[in-house]
């Protein structure tokens, strides 16, 4: 094997013994295939380079399929990547209505799906990436560092050999803990706690109906599944929030920049009011006690005043944060606040910005010290809740056109967020009737609680959608 700095004269792990390849014949390998991964796949094909999708799940965008239920709050005009879109109207494929808010289930089966199918055997289903290396080369070794592929372990013990690593893995599979000081609480893992946005006017009726359920977790996923479970007869409902009032979850009501989204927080300021919803602020979770009569939550704020509530389900919408655990191999420069990259993480702090006031950015801010190697998407933001499908879209374009050596391309980042758009129309009045028609409930969002929530890039939660 050479260890110079040119790429040729590489080893890679073939069935029947190693056999000889140059870097720049190898495959770039996307890390999952949700709707930012398959976007990255397209490019790459769009500009002839060979790719290799990596999908943990059983099938394509299983994230997103576990919200399947949930309508998000940006249209589809937002939701579609451009070269994904080319290769889908090239094989005859028809865009859905550019004003529908389309639910996850129709984010898989009218775009992903379809779009995984051109893709073909590109994606590789039930292949869980557990490390990501170079080859004969740990994260200390630098002298002929970059002239050498990646290699991707699976779970199954199968390694792929790559020139270069984009990592659309998202966060979904990390949700943050109950705990509220970001430790879990004592005794946390004893119990079942529920992941967000359970299924709950559909499958997991009969989990919830009846019982008594606290939501923790001041969140859109928080108030989406607040406004489901409100809609089952007998079902004591509470929420805990850590911050004193609940006001920024309520958000901006009729003045909201994304209607929708406004909608969803005044229907649920109304159950607070009426008292359906039992709200309890400065909740901070320090310890979980199973017991026979439900499971109680104990709350000790930082002054030590204890508070607590008794539940039979608990539902954790938290937030989520990156795992970075696969790649500690490799050398990353991670922002020790946010856990995204140094670059980026002045650029989308929640405390500074909303999801649409991110600028844009790209490759440059996507690079580590480790050539060829990036994470993009919700996981590129790492613990930051202000990250848009769109974004991701952008991400990946610059990303690809670096790797195919079009850096006037790369660097040419151009984002159309919803603040220019979506925000700033009355689409969201009007797609709120069409949602109560197309269900058969009359009124449309402001008054039938269906499941509304902001994504990110269907591999975690986000801010807009």
């Amino acid at each position: 094997m050479s260890s110079g700095c040119c790429g040729t004269g590489i080893v890679e792990l073939g069935q029947d013994g190693p056999v000889m390849a140059d870097v720049a014949d190898l495959p770039v390998v996307v890390i999952g295939a949700g709707p930012v991964g398959l976007a990255a796949g397209a490019h790459l094909v769009e500009r002839g380079l060979d790719v290799v999708v990596l999908e943990a799940g059983d099938r394509v965008a299983a994230s997103v399929a576990q919200w399947a239920h949930v309508r998000v709050f940006s249209p589809w005009r937002y939701n579609i990547d451009g070269a994904a879109r080319r290769l889908l109207e090239d094989d005859g494929w028809t865009a859905p209505d550019s004003d529908w808010l389309p639910t996850g289930a129709e984010l898989i089966d009218d775009y992903l799906a379809p779009l995984a199918k051109l893709l073909g055997s590109r994606v590789r289903l039930n292949a869980k990436v557990t490390a990501i290396s170079r080859l004969g080369y740990d994260r200390v070794r630098t002298n002929g560092r970059e002239g050498v592929p990646f290699l991707i372990r699976l779970a199954d013990g199968q390694e792929i050999l790559a020139r270069a690593v984009i990592d659309a893995s998202g966060t979904y599979a990390t949700p943050n803990v109950l705990g509220a000081n970001g430790l879990p609480a004592h005794s946390e893992d004893s119990v079942h706690v529920d992941h967000a946005l359970p299924d709950v006017l559909g499958a997991g009726r009969e989990t919830y109906a009846g019982k008594r359920v606290l939501v923790v977790g001041a969140g859109h996923s928080a108030a989406t599944t607040l406004l489901a479970l409100a809609r089952l007869d007998d079902t004591p409902i509470t929420w805990a929030i850590r911050a004193g009032s609940a006001t920024r979850s309520y958000g901006g009501g009729t003045a909201d920049a994304l209607p929708a989204r406004g909608a969803l927080g005044s229907r649920l300021h109304a159950l607070v009011e009426s008292g359906r919803i039992r709200l309890l602020t400065g909740f901070f979770t320090h310890t979980v006690i199973p017991g026979p009569d439900g499971v109680t939550v104990v709350s000790r704020d930082p002054s030590g005043h204890e508070q607590q509530v008794v539940a039979d389900r608990i539902v954790a919408a938290t937030g989520y944060r990156p795992d970075h655990s696969v790649a500690a191999e490799l050398r990353l420069d991670l922002d020790p606040i946010l856990g995204s990259t140094r670059a980026l993480a002045p650029l989308i702090d929640p405390n500074q910005h909303s999801c649409g006031t991110v600028p844009p950015h790209g490759v440059d801010e996507l690079a580590h010290p480790e050539p060829g190697y990036y994470a993009v998407g919700v996981k590129s933001y790492g613990r930051a809740p202000t990250f848009l499908m769109a974004t991701g879209y952008e991400q990946v374009r610059s990303v690809v056109a670096a790797l195919a050596g079009d850096w006037e391309a790369a660097r040419d980042v151009q984002l159309d967020l919803p603040e220019t758009g979506v925000c700033s129309s009355s689409l969201a009045e009007a797609q709120e009737q069409r949602v109560g028609l197309a269900t058969g409930i009359s009124g449309g969002l402001l008054t039938t609680p269906l499941p509304l929530v902001s994504v990110a890039s269907g591999d975690g939660a986000g801010c807009c959608g």
